[in-house]
């Protein structure tokens, strides 16, 4: 077992500087993450008056947010001051909306050549939907991740804004400006990254693709193994109308699930033939209707019948599990998720609920000459 040596650093990103032009969802996801891991983002809000107000705003955790307005020739410089001492710029915007700010790549690099800019939409900077407007469920639809989601005979199910918005979108952007960041640090120049999230949407059916093509995913929407075609890979209704999952994929984790919930007399060797699947899932979910679904905790926990309880975003918090890794955290009341991945020698700080900062506030602490005030506005402070 390794040692830890835990530096408190307040994340491996400590030193990064990061400019934000703030918007909504996937953008501030990937500001986030980097924040998290302890990079310094400073986020511009040049709408105020439209702004969406959340309380608490848990994705502006740990950084700070400063208003300027970028019709103003004064805000634009300020932000474009601000990019001059910075490693990383992130936006959101519609393709060319930036540029007609006057803070589009071009502009930025011509004055921090080192720098990567990250552009987060959902179509690309190119092709012919670019300037389309849409959202999540839109681009999901188009990469081809969004029709095998669902059930036999269904229409296909939105998996809510999590493969389109944060996993294909906000998550890959916060790659990419690393892996930009990476190159950096040896040729000493930037660049721009395009994150599009139908691209990231694609890019995360790696694995389905990859099983078509081998013939393991060869069936309509709901009659593969894990879209709840297999009687194994489901979820079924407990006595109290909760839910319970199985993964039972491998033959012997299957055969341990058969065992514990009674039905031991069934084959195992039969698993892969999907003619006994749809009589099975009947059979596995009228057992499963018999005990309620603290009763299966307690016989299916901490067993290899691949089994846990479909808990709702009030109940995953203190499961003994999620609280003994403090998976969440409290912030003022508020119950949020804790940054992730862990580090064992530079672990990430908690981030800190949002505190009061200005415009000079943010030049000065990077160093960069202050200009007229803009006034206090909210911030997530970096602790």
């Amino acid at each position: 077992m390794v040692e830890k040596q835990v530096t408190a650093s307040g994340g491996p990103l400590r030193g990064v500087r990061v400019v934000e032009l703030a918007g909504q969802g996937p953008g501030p996801f990937a500001a986030m993450l980097l924040a998290d891991m302890g990079a310094d983002v400073v986020s511009v809000d040049r709408s105020p008056e439209t702004r969406v107000e959340l309380a608490p705003a848990l994705l502006a955790r740990g950084r700070r947010t400063v208003t300027v307005d970028l019709k103003d020739p004064a805000g634009v410089a300020a932000v474009l001051a601000l990019t001059d001492a910075a490693d990383a710029f992130i936006e959101g915007y519609r393709p060319g909306v930036a540029e007609r700010l006057g803070v589009g790549p071009d502009v930025c690099l011509a004055r921090n050549p080192g720098l990567v800019y990250g552009r987060m939409t959902g179509w690309g900077q190119d092709g012919p939907y670019a300037r389309s407007a849409g959202h999540d469920i839109n681009y999901i639809a188009l990469a081809g991740a969004l029709d095998p989601i669902g059930r036999e005979g269904q229409a296909p199910v939105p998996p809510l804004n999590l493969v389109g918005d944060f996993g294909g979108g906000g998550m890959l952007l916060a790659f990419g400006v690393m892996c930009a960041l990476f190159e950096a640090k040896a040729s000493g120049l930037g660049q721009v990254v395009d994150a599009a999230m139908v691209d990231g949407a694609a890019l995360l059916m790696m694995m389905t693709h990859e099983m078509r093509a081998a013939g393991q995913w060869d069936g309509p929407r709901g009659t593969n193994v894990l879209d709840t075609g297999a009687p194994f890979y489901n979820v079924y209704e407990t006595a109290d109308g909760r839910y319970v999952a199985v993964g039972a994929i491998e033959n012997n984790f299957y055969r341990t699930l058969l065992e514990l919930v009674g039905l031991d007399p069934v084959d195992p060797a039969t698993q892969w033939d999907k003619a006994g699947w749809r009589p099975m899932k009947a059979r596995l979910a009228e057992v499963f209707r018999t005990r309620t679904r603290d009763e299966w905790c307690a016989l299916l926990e901490h067993t290899d019948a691949c089994f846990a309880p479909v808990l709702s975003m009030d109940e995953a918090p203190s499961h003994p599990h999620i609280a003994y890794r403090e998976t969440f955290t409290d912030s003022g009341g508020a119950v949020r998720p804790a940054p992730a991945p862990r580090f064992s020698r530079t672990p990430a700080s908690t981030p800190p609920g949002p505190v009061e900062a200005s415009l000079d506030e943010a030049l000065a602490g990077w160093g960069v000459a202050v200009g007229p005030s803009a006034g206090p506005v909210r911030r997530a402070g970096l602790g």
